[in-house]
C-alpha cells in the first residue's frame, strides 16, 4: 500500500481542517487506519484510528470531540475531520495502515506510512 496524505495547511486557533489520505496498491479494504502525529522535538503520537469497517474508532484524549476519522473503502481514503484547532496541534500528521483490520495506537503496529503533511496553529 501506498499511502498519500493530503490537506495540511496554516489556520488560525478554532479553525478547522480535513486532512485525506489515499490509498493505492494492495487491497485497502481490510485494513485498519490511524493518523499519527510529530511535533518538533517530540516523539510520534497517536491521534486517531478506525477499523477495518469504519465502524469502530478511537481517539487520543488530547483531540477526543475536536477530530474526527473516518474512510470510504470505496475512494480508497481514509480523512481527518479537525475541529476547535489549538497551537498544540501544530505537527506533521501521518496516516498509516495496517494490514489487520482491527485498530491500534502503537505506531510500531502499523506496516505503512505516509509521508506526512504539515498542520500549523497559530494562537
Amino acid at each position: 500500500v501506498q499511502l498519500q496524505a493530503s490537506g495540511g495547511g496554516f489556520v488560525q486557533a478554532g479553525g478547522s481542517l480535513r486532512l485525506s489520505c489515499a490509498a493505492s496498491g494492495r487491497t485497502f479494504y481490510t485494513d485498519a487506519m490511524g493518523w499519527f502525529r510529530q511535533a518538533p522535538g517530540k516523539e510520534r503520537e497517536f491521534v486517531s484510528a478506525i477499523n477495518w469497517s469504519g465502524g469502530r474508532t478511537a481517539y487520543a484524549d488530547a483531540v477526543k470531540g475536536r477530530f474526527t476519522i473516518s474512510r470510504d473503502s470505496g475512494k480508497m481514503s481514509a480523512y481527518l475531520q479537525m475541529n476547535s484547532l489549538k497551537p498544540e496541534d501544530t505537527a506533521v500528521y501521518y496516516c498509516a495502515a495496517r494490514r489487520v483490520g482491527t485498530m491500534a495506537v502503537m505506531s510500531h503496529e502499523y506496516d505503512y506510512w505516509g509521508q506526512g503533511t504539515q498542520i500549523t496553529v497559530s494562537s
